[in-house]
């Protein structure tokens, strides 16, 4: 059996840290980290990096997403692909729903009593074994009705 080569296996063995469950700390991960958890608005990847480049003017768009990616697969953080456009990021990973404003993109957090029995419920009709769901609401948040009337 041939041998890798020293850059081949270094790469293996980085590929191999960043799917595992640990990584080394990261000051530019705490930064990240403490923003989303500053808001309750669900914000960007873009939201979080313009913040940070104010503090720290060195860190890049990409480390804020390697970041927020390595903190949604370790369950620190949710990624909400659910809504067009970018992706957003939730601190809150109590199971819960969620409201989009249909006018503004505001996301809201819908506390789970919703949702609690809806795989029970939706089983008999799957094709398969349900796992999950993501439940969103759309409509028009209340600031915005009060703008637009």
């Amino acid at each position: 059996m041939a041998k890798r080569s020293g850059k081949a296996e270094q790469s293996k063995r980085k590929a191999k840290q960043s799917k595992g469950k640990t990584m080394k700390y990261s000051r530019q991960r705490e930064e990240v980290m403490h923003a989303i958890e500053e808001h309750h608005d669900h914000p960007t990847a873009d939201q979080i990096y313009a913040e940070l480049r104010d503090q720290d003017p060195t860190i890049s768009l990409a480390t804020v997403y390697r970041n927020l990616k390595f903190l949604s697969e370790q369950g620190k953080i949710q990624k909400l692909s659910f809504i067009a456009g970018a992706d957003h990021f939730d601190p809150n990973m109590e199971r819960h729903s969620h409201f989009v404003c249909e006018h503004c993109g505001r996301i809201y957090d819908l506390p789970a009593q919703t949702e609690e029995t809806l795989d029970e419920e939706a089983a008999p009709y799957a094709p398969g074994k349900i796992t999950g769901h993501d439940l969103v609401f759309h409509g028009i948040c209340e600031a915005c009705e009060k703008s637009f009337g």
